[in-house]
């Protein structure tokens, strides 16, 4: 039913709660799992040099690297995951973009079948100022979309 299983993460602890559950479906499908890291660098224009913006960038993209690298870190060595080495893991980082339009994008460039997102654990004010990535990943995929929620949620 899952041939592909995307899993957007931006390191937070919430996020990393995802990652249970979209190893445990991928173990089960047999699936690829791509783990997505977005760098939302659309705040960066409002900067005043482009060597700062430039530089700004570089460091993210590395962030972004370190955020992958933990992610696989924690699916390869922590026991909650049990990791299986039959499923397929790939690492993705995007440095340009919203990241929900990124998440939708991927999702259809990739053809992902199942997408696993963390919601941002924001409170309803949080999310009416500055909208949630979940929440508009889930209006506007084409591919069933899979919620964590956060603890203080439960």
């Amino acid at each position: 039913m899952y041939d592909k299983i995307l899993l957007p993460t931006d390191g937070s602890k919430n996020s990393k709660r995802a990652i249970k559950h979209a190893m445990q479906i991928a173990k089960h499908e047999k699936a690829e799992l791509i783990i997505l890291n977005v760098v939302d660098s659309v705040y960066l224009t409002g900067l005043p040099e482009e060597d700062l913006i430039t530089q700004t960038e570089l460091i993210m993209e590395e962030e972004s690297v370190k955020i992958l690298e933990k992610v696989k870190k924690t699916i390869k060595t922590c026991p909650i995951v049990q990791y299986d080495e039959s499923v397929k893991l790939t690492t993705k980082t995007v440095t340009e973009g919203n990241a929900a339009e990124v998440i939708l994008k991927v999702s259809e460039e990739e053809d992902v079948d199942l997408v696993v997102i963390a919601s941002s654990g924001k409170h309803m004010l949080d999310r009416f100022l500055l909208g949630s990535v979940t929440e508009k990943v889930v209006r506007h995929s084409k591919v069933p979309v899979m919620v964590i929620p956060s603890k203080n949620n439960e």
